[in-house]
Parts: C-alpha cells; structure tokens; sequence
C-alpha cells in the first residue's frame, strides 16, 4: 500500500487540516498540478463527470506521482464498482446518497476483506502487482481503506447516528448541495442546513469518525472548524479553471479600456 494512502488515512483520523478537491475532467493533468501546489487529496467524480475507468486509474498514478491521496466518488456503488476503484489504488471511496444503516452496511461490506466481501486481488496496483504478501494486503487495506458516507439525504439525518457507527464506515461527508434541494433550502448554509450539518458533525465525534465538508467560503470554514470539522473539499479543477479564465479576461479587458480612453 502506498506511504499517501496510509498517511492520509492516519491523518484524517488524528484530525489534521486535510485540504482537497474535486476532479471532473477527465485526465491526469489536472490531478498533477493539483497535486504540485499542495493539495493532500483530490476526489476523482465519477458520478457527475464523464470520467470511465481508464481515466480514473491514469488520474489515480498522477495523484501516487505528486505523493497526494486519491478517493474517488462512485457513480454507482456496486461491489464491482467499489472493488474496481480499491484494485486500482484508491486512498478510499465516497459514496453518494447513503440513506440508511443497511445501504452504510452494504457498502462497508463491499469494502473490507475481514468481515466483508470485497473480492480478492493483490495483482493489481493496491497490491504492486503482486509484490505485497497476501497477509499484508488484506491487513493494510482494511486498515486503511476509506469507505464514506455522503450523507445528503433528510432520511440519512434521521438514522445518522446509526449509520456512522456501521463498522467499516471510515468518516462521513456532508452533501449540503443535494441536501439543501431535497429539504427545499435555497442556500447551503440556512439554519435548516445548518442545523442538519451540526447533527452529521455530533454523529461522528460520536462514533469517532471524521467528518469532511465542502466549504464554501473562508467563513464558512471558519464556522466548520469550530465546529469541529478538519478536512475540507474547497470546489474543483473546472471551477478553478472558470475562476482563473474569467479574471485573466477581466484583466485583458480592463487594460483595453485603459488604452482606449
């Protein structure tokens, strides 16, 4: 198992500042410079980007290669899909819409050798292609593997300390995206959202599971830290890109005007 994968699962259970991002275009570049400024671990989006298998293991080498953590976020959680993403050498999975503590079951299982049902297979990159010991593989992935939640669902609220305490359940996301549409919230910090988001965060501190969350300012950051939250997904390459081509226009522009008058 790679030092980024064990390290990153050692430091997001000791509650460091973890910073990260989501990836939606389908190549590795993005996920090297990601990985060349700092980031500690991107979140490859299979489910809401056109991104297929190929893709996702060339992105997952980029990540080993800059020495960043690669969690991917499934479109469907299969136990083939879940095995596939393992195999191939992802830090861990997100799961999206866990509403309840038999999905939290379900996808735990698919996860774990000991205990669970996750197939067999050290030759591929989880298991350098053969070169970790069969005892060793089993042991450092379900060691470190990161199974988690998204809970983005009123009924997942409901049931959430039941389903962070499912064991093989490594952290909990909170999708106040998906949430605040399902509870018909307008903005992801309401005190509706707010409120929701501060149930998910008591769970884990509960059942000792970390808690990640997609800040959506530095005073929304502030607010979760305080909270208690330490790992944050902070957007993504494509917003990144928009931001960075809008404002290198915005300059061209400006400096037109300039010469103009």
């Amino acid at each position: 198992m790679s030092t980024e994968q064990t390290g990153f699962a050692a430091r997001l259970r000791a509650g460091e500042p973890l910073y990260g991002t989501f990836v939606k275009t389908p190549t590795f570049h993005a996920t090297e410079i990601l990985g060349s400024v700092g980031y500690d671990f991107v979140v490859i989006d299979e489910e809401h980007a056109p991104i297929n298998r190929e893709s996702i293991e060339a992105m997952i080498l980029a990540a080993r290669a800059r020495g960043v953590a690669a969690l991917v976020r499934v479109g469907e959680p299969t136990d083939f899909n879940l095995m596939a993403q393992l195999d191939a050498g992802a830090a861990g999975v997100f799961i999206p819409h866990v509403n309840s503590v038999e999905k939290a079951e379900r996808v735990a299982g698919a996860c774990r050798y000991k205990g669970g049902r996750r197939g067999f297979s050290r030759t591929g990159r989880a298991g350098d292609y053969g070169a970790v010991a069969t005892g060793q593989h089993l042991a450092e992935q379900d060691a470190n593997t990161l199974c988690i939640p998204m809970i983005e669902d009123p009924e997942a609220i409901e049931v959430i300390d039941a389903i962070a305490a499912v064991d093989g359940i490594a952290a909990l996301f909170v999708g106040r995206g998906d949430l605040s549409v399902a509870m018909g919230e307008a903005s992801q910090t309401s005190p509706a959202i707010q409120a929701a988001s501060e149930k998910v965060i008591a769970a884990g501190r509960k059942a000792g599971k970390p808690v990640l969350m997609l800040a959506t300012s530095s005073e929304d950051q502030a607010a979760l830290t305080a909270l208690g939250v330490s790992a944050f997904l902070t957007g993504s390459d494509q917003a990144f890109l928009r931001r960075a081509a809008a404002e290198a226009l915005a300059a061209c522009r400006a400096v037109d005007q300039k010469t103009k008058s």
